[in-house]
């Protein structure tokens, strides 16, 4: 019998580049923080694959067929389904890869309990991409499979990319490298296609164009603090109505991405370089790009509860933006840290914010391979 295995994956916060990061080749710089998804596999009994988790009230057992994982109870509701759709496609992926290698498979149970949650509401910290870097590590390390650092993330975009191929992967690179995070992403339809045509281990094992994953140092002298709007958003929902919209297919995306490329470039290196003010003002112009934006297609990305965790930050000599899509969820502000945090929990107590006590992780001992 194969010993437990328990591998944990934090969330995320998206400091500069949404948006622009869904396309290949543009930038963002992303962060983890320490709430994390912690995932323990280990050998079952009976099912096929049986899933624990705390996000429903009951276990799920599931049967292999032919490389794919069925239900065995009929009566789950579109709840429960959905609430797996990541977690199954990870070990689907995982599952197909050892196929491909010839090796056997053993009765699977998966653990999953996750801290992305705030009075059981999610607050936009990553919680689908956790559970997928952390049940990749989980099921990988079960197995033997000693994989790199970069192929444990591979196999994770492999993972989401069968359920969606829009979103970036930089959440999936927060919880896969830790700390600070400079991403460009690969293009997720041609690895669609190349999962479908090509299989796992080819995929896996071919370029990826446009990718690339740099770790970064912290910021010096500036403290991350971040806010809960106290409503929930959809990004697929938002990054939909973005690319319907006339604006996305004009001339005004081009301009936009250009500015956002830019923005980011001018972050990074201020990190690099350990210049707080060039941060500051890199956010600050994050910041009102994505007002432009908002403006110009009407998404509804600053609400007014977002709009005076901004305005609250600012007021204390900080710098502060929406983290991630916008529409609620949670906000970053970066403040001088010989300010005291106790300013900005109150303005933000009295806008309806709540702060949440997160810290960024510490960075990685290994670099990962990517390209500058």
């Amino acid at each position: 019998m194969w010993e437990p295995v328990t591998r944990r994956a934090p969330g995320k916060l998206l400091v500069a580049g949404e948006y622009a990061v869904l396309e290949p080749g543009r930038p963002a710089i992303v962060v983890a923080v320490d709430r994390y998804v912690t995932v323990t596999a280990s050998a079952a009994e009976g099912a096929d694959v049986v899933v624990d988790t705390d996000l429903l009230d009951h276990e799920v057992p599931f049967r292999r067929d032919r490389g794919r994982l069925r239900t065995l109870a009929p009566a789950d509701t579109e709840h429960a389904r959905g609430t797996l759709a990541h977690l199954v496609s990870t070990v689907e992926v995982v599952e197909r890869l050892r196929a491909e290698q010839g090796l056997p498979l053993t009765p699977l149970r998966l653990t999953v309990r996750s801290g992305l949650h705030e009075r059981g509401v999610k607050v936009g910290l990553g919680s689908s991409a956790a559970v997928t870097v952390a049940t990749t590590e989980a099921v990988t390390d079960l197995y033997g499979m000693r994989l790199p650092r970069e192929d444990r993330f591979r196999l994770a975009l492999l993972s989401s990319v069968r359920i969606d191929a829009g979103p970036s992967g930089a959440d999936l690179a927060a919880s896969t490298w830790h700390g600070w995070i400079a991403y460009r992403a690969p293009d997720r339809g041609v690895l669609r296609r190349s999962l479908r045509h090509n299989g796992v281990s080819k995929t896996l094992a071919s370029p990826w164009p446009d990718l690339s994953i740099r770790t970064l140092p912290p910021p010096r002298g500036l403290d991350l603090r971040v806010g809960w709007s106290g409503s929930p958003a959809s990004t697929s929902a938002l990054v939909a109505d973005l690319t319907a919209s006339a604006w996305w297919r004009g001339t005004a995306r081009t301009g936009f991405l250009a500015e956002s490329e830019r923005c980011v470039t001018a972050g990074v290196r201020a990190l690099e370089r350990g210049e707080p003010d060039g941060l500051l003002d890199a956010v600050r112009t994050a910041r009102h790009l994505l007002a432009r934006m908002d403006a110009a297609v009407s998404l509804g990305l600053f609400t007014e509860r977002l709009t005076r965790l901004c305005d609250a930050a600012e007021a204390c000599g900080g710098a502060a933006k929406p983290s991630g899509a916008g529409g609620g969820d949670c906000g970053i502000a970066l403040l001088p840290d010989r300010h005291p945090p106790s300013a900005l929990r109150t303005r933000w107590a009295r806008a309806g914010i709540t702060t949440l006590p997160l810290r960024v992780t510490d960075p990685p001992s290994l670099s990962p391979r990517g390209h500058p």
